[in-house]
């Protein structure tokens, strides 16, 4: 496989967690399990993306690799562009967005992500998917889906159900009888040369009322493979809750050495 860099965002401002990648999760900083899980995958190079200097500091000291970015970036995938730029990566580079609040995400997937991406060369952009197979999922406005086609490209993105089933959806429905549903899972993987020219686009208005900025990449024209995940991912932390179904999977584990 060709090489790739994996970048993790990680900020410390948060609306439901202040300062949720410096939590603790068993004596380690959540963005630093995040970084253990990314040097378990194939990339040749794994990068904290932050703009806040206790971060920093931190992943430092551990011995990570960081690139201190502005605080301005509206989006995760404009925090990726200025690290292209920063590190003067060549366009040809493939780097993968692995959100810094992901402790659990599998190495396999950011694997899979990065050999979607460099198996079409007419691709801007790969990410992954998993089957929806119940109602309330389906019907939930914080779970994304997406549609694709038979190459495995993106039609559309949408907080919407979506297919919408013209027969099977006169009566709310009880059940799911097909798996023509996908969940988007948002893992990408981007050439450094669509980052460079995404950082100059305006938002585009599909992209405004869905609040999703892959709609940005399809709107200019961009083609997003979409595979279905290998594996399930591990949920990330939005809540004190989750941080606490976090730190109980990670209460059992001891910490090896190198870490």
């Amino acid at each position: 496989m060709q090489d790739f860099i994996v970048v993790i965002p990680a900020r410390y401002g948060s609306s439901r967690l202040p300062g949720k990648p410096l939590a603790d999760i068993a004596g380690r900083p959540m963005v630093a399990r995040v970084w253990d899980q990314a040097r378990r995958s194939s990339a040749s190079r794994v990068v904290i993306a932050t703009d806040d200097a206790r971060i920093e500091s931190v992943m430092l000291e551990l011995g990570a690799e960081v690139v201190m970015t502005r605080e301005d970036h509206t989006t995760g995938t404009d925090r990726l562009a200025e690290v292209v730029e920063r590190l003067a990566l060549p366009d040809e580079a493939v780097l993968v967005n692995v959100q810094g609040d992901e402790p659990l995400l599998p190495p396999e997937l950011i694997d899979q992500v990065a050999g979607r991406l460099m198996r079409d060369e007419g691709a801007s952009v790969a990410t992954l998917a998993e089957s929806i197979g119940d109602v309330d999922t389906l019907f939930n406005p914080n779970v994304v889906k997406v549609t694709r086609a038979a190459s495995g490209r993106a039609l559309s993105f949408s907080r919407a159900p979506m297919p919408w089933d013209r027969e099977g959806f006169r009566e709310p429905p009880t059940l799911l009888t097909t798996d023509a549903w996908l969940r988007h899972i948002g893992l990408y993987a981007y050439r450094a040369s669509f980052l460079r020219a995404f950082s100059q686009w305006l938002p585009a208005p599909i992209e405004q009322l869905e609040q999703l900025e892959q709609l940005r990449a399809l709107h200019y024209g961009h083609a997003i493979q979409v595979a279905l995940a290998e594996q399930t991912p591990g949920a990330g932390v939005d809540t004190a809750e989750d941080l606490e179904r976090v730190r109980a999977h990670f209460g059992g584990q001891q910490t090896s050495p190198d870490q």
